[in-house]
Order: C-alpha cells, then structure tokens, then sequence
C-alpha cells in the first residue's frame, strides 16, 4: 500500500486533471478523475492512520461520506443532488464530532461563531433568491451544519495549537459557496477553478492530521 505522502500525490495530480476535463466538458474524464482525487484523500487518512484512533476514525468517516457526496453531485439529477447534500452534511457532522473530541476552547469557538454568523447572513442573502423552494430549508440546515463545523474547528484548532484543522475546514466551507454558486447562481467553470483547489485541499488537510 501506498503511503499518505504518495497519495496526496495522487489527489493533487487527480485534481489538476480534473480542472482539465472540467474546462474540455469530458463528461467521462470528468467522473474518473474526480473519483480518482477523492479516493486519494479518503487512501491519505488512512494510510496516514486514521485507523488508529477515535478522531482519526471520525475524519476517516467524514471523508468516506464526503466520497459519496462527489459521486452523488457529478449527476444534474435534483434527487441525487439532494443525496449528495445529505452525504455532505454527515460528513460535516462526523466531522464536528472529530473536532469536539479534540482538547477544546469555548472562547475561540465564540469568536468563530461572532464570524460565522455574520457570514450567514450574507450567505443567506445572497443565495435566497435564487433557490427554490424546495431546496430553500435544505440549504439552509446544510449552511448551519458546516458553519458548526468551522466553529468547533476554531476551538480545537486553538486549544491544540494545530491549525490544519481550522484551515480545512474553512477551505471546505469556501468551496461550498464555489457549489452553491455553480448551482444555483451562475453555472460556469469559473466556479471549479477556485472551488475545487479549495475542497481537495481542505480535505488533504483534515486527511493528513487524522493520524496524529
């Protein structure tokens, strides 16, 4: 089995090919790389021993889901759209688990939240309008969910002096918004050319701290 270092590696050169099918429109370039780069950062944890603790076992988890949310998203189809929110959303969830199990600071956590809220007003602002209705609550719960998770990342980040964790899980948070915006607001391949870069390096990021 490959090392972690390989398979970020891997991740990295999956990505850079995925932009590429992304910008040609190669429909089935497209699905093998994207499912090339996040089965690399699912093999980065746990090559990297994830399975050798109780966090790293919650970020292996997280990441697993967040496999699925890919393969779930590279469809148009609303149904599978919606699966591959839900699969995001667990991943978010495990996640935040992974992060409270950590040593912890309620007072960065405020902070982080102080920020948090301010950006989900302006979130919620901006993308309201373009959602329709049935997606509006859904979107909504998935908002909150991953603004938790970047909150309790702040408070384990601090209290641990490891910042990967908060990096990550902002990166991810950021390309959340590249989704939303391809999705809902302005379809174009601008929005993987930023967004992309951003999710697999939040995701390398959480993968590669999983063992230690």
């Amino acid at each position: 089995m490959m090392n972690a270092n390989l398979w970020v590696i891997v991740a990295i050169a999956g990505l850079i090919l995925l932009l590429i099918a992304e910008w040609r429109c190669l429909k089935a370039a497209r699905i093998f790389f994207k499912v090339i780069a996040s089965t690399a950062f699912v093999m980065t944890a746990v090559c990297g021993g994830a399975l050798d603790s109780h966090y790293g076992l919650f970020i292996l988890t997280g990441l697993i889901l967040s496999w699925f949310g890919d393969v779930f998203l590279l469809s148009k189809n609303p149904a599978l759209f919606q699966a591959g929110l839900v699969s995001f959303l667990l991943a978010h969830v495990t996640y935040i688990g992974a992060f409270a199990s950590r040593e912890y600071s309620l007072a960065a956590s405020g902070i982080a939240a102080l920020c948090c809220g301010a950006a989900i007003v302006l979130v919620v602002l901006w993308l309201w309008p373009c959602l329709t209705p049935d997606m509006r609550y859904p979107v909504m719960a998935y908002i909150a969910v991953i603004s938790i998770m970047v909150v309790v990342a702040a408070g384990a980040a601090w209290a641990g002096g490891r910042w990967g964790i908060l990096a990550g899980a902002v990166m991810f948070y950021l390309s959340d918004i590249a989704v939303a915006r391809g999705r809902f607001v302005a379809p174009g391949f601008a929005n993987s050319l930023w967004g992309l870069p951003l999710y697999y390096g939040g995701q390398l990021l959480l993968a590669s701290g999983a063992g230690a």
